[in-house]
């Protein structure tokens, strides 16, 4: 598990190292809240899903989606689950409509 956890945060920082353009500071703002209050709620397995933290959805309610999204890597894919992303989301009242794109994820209908 700290394995895992070395690689998510070695791979967390190479996304906030290759974000570029106008949104550059809001996506790193935002991924480094991401990784402080909300990994341990997205990683895999993907059961079980547990209800994220008021500290999380705190974060989720401000972040950049979109950014966010656009640099999710099949690399970051292979740590964190994205069915439990779209679950907390879902719980944090900021739910992905039906086929949103994150990464290569394509969010399904309910």
């Amino acid at each position: 598990m700290a394995k895992l956890l070395s690689l998510f945060s070695i791979l967390a920082f190479v996304v906030a190292m290759s974000i570029v353009g106008s949104q550059a500071e809001d996506c790193a703002q935002d991924l480094s809240g991401l990784m402080s209050e909300c990994k341990q709620y997205v990683m895999f397995p993907a059961n079980p899903k547990m209800p994220p933290s008021d500290g999380c959805c705190g974060v989720v309610q401000k972040v950049n989606i979109p950014c966010l999204c656009s640099k999710v890597t099949k690399e970051i894919e292979k740590v964190v689950c994205m069915e439990k992303v779209v679950y907390v989301a879902d719980k944090c009242k900021r739910p992905f409509s039906h086929g949103f794109k994150c990464g290569s994820y394509t969010v399904p209908a309910k």
